[in-house]
């Protein structure tokens, strides 16, 4: 299983970027997503950035991770993600979620 981390660009390299994330520093390949810029966010697989983020999609992200790890590690799951988790949506915010809502 691969899972992606949010990154946040600090100094870009010609077809890299340096990034900072979860406590770490990488240079990242971002052949995937082009030109990124001091401040953007990528999520990152594997040493490469596969896809742009927003800030909020960032933290989304790391909350979904400190949970998960969290759980690794034996503490309960009744933590708060800082969003709506999909199994507490209905039915409807559900296909909304996937697209099928308009």
């Amino acid at each position: 299983m691969c899972i992606g981390i949010p990154m946040q660009v600090t100094a870009l390299e010609p077809g890299h970027a340096w990034c900072e994330g979860r406590g770490e520093r990488r240079r990242v390949n971002t052949a995937l997503v082009g030109d990124a810029a001091p401040g953007d966010w990528l999520l990152v697989f594997l040493g490469d950035a596969r896809e742009r983020i927003d800030a909020e999609r960032a933290s989304e992200v790391n909350a979904t991770l400190d949970l998960v790890f969290g759980a690794m590690q034996g503490e309960g799951a009744d933590a708060d993600a800082g969003f709506e988790l999909p199994s507490r949506m209905s039915a409807e915010q559900l296909r909304q979620l996937a697209g099928g809502g308009h």
